[in-house]
């Protein structure tokens, strides 16, 4: 049995889904609110525990740059996506104490969310959503919108070879912001 766990949310989509993947490969415990969603996604019984007592623990939080550059017609999203930075900071430093690690991955990938997103962007434009799906990428200066699955191959920071990296953003955002 593995002593590594991983608690993913949204497991049953996007980019939760190919993380839940990429993570059975490695043999994780998967803890998940539905198993049956759970043994869906990655298509095969997983490893799984109903507690994680004695486990590894990391917590990798998914977010976009709206929160460091929000615009009007998404002040919500900026905002909760300003809660989720302040949530991994607050976290990283019990995660520190308890040996945990706790780190944030920004980037504009396509999920409903994004889709939604584009979906009301699109009229006041007075452009198609797909007129708009096409534009995004070029205005936010990065060549395509990002895969769930490349996302997913970041959930190694969950794991014990990184287990020294905590308290950090790291953008896998295609360039859209430059941060060198």
């Amino acid at each position: 049995m593995s002593s590594s766990a991983a608690i993913v949310t949204g497991a049953s989509q996007r980019i939760g889904q190919a993380t839940v993947v990429r993570l059975a490969r490695e043999l994780y415990a998967l803890v998940a609110r539905s198993l049956p969603k759970l043994e869906e996604a990655i298509r095969r019984p997983p490893a799984y525990h109903r507690g994680v007592a004695g486990a590894t623990g990391a917590v990798v939080l998914m977010s976009s740059n709206s929160a460091l550059f929000p615009k009007a017609p998404y002040a919500t999203l900026g905002t909760i996506n300003a809660a989720i930075v302040a949530l991994a900071k607050a976290f990283s430093d019990r995660g520190i104490a308890d040996e945990g690690q706790v780190n944030r991955v920004p980037g504009p990938v396509m999920t409903g969310r994004r889709r939604s997103c584009l979906e009301r962007r699109a009229p006041p434009h007075r452009m198609s959503v797909e007129e708009v799906t096409a534009n995004f990428p070029g205005e936010a200066g990065i060549a395509r919108y990002g895969e769930p699955e490349e996302i997913a191959e970041l959930a190694l920071l969950a794991s014990p070879a990184a287990h020294w990296m905590t308290g950090s953003t790291l953008r896998m955002d295609g360039g859209e912001v430059n941060s060198i």
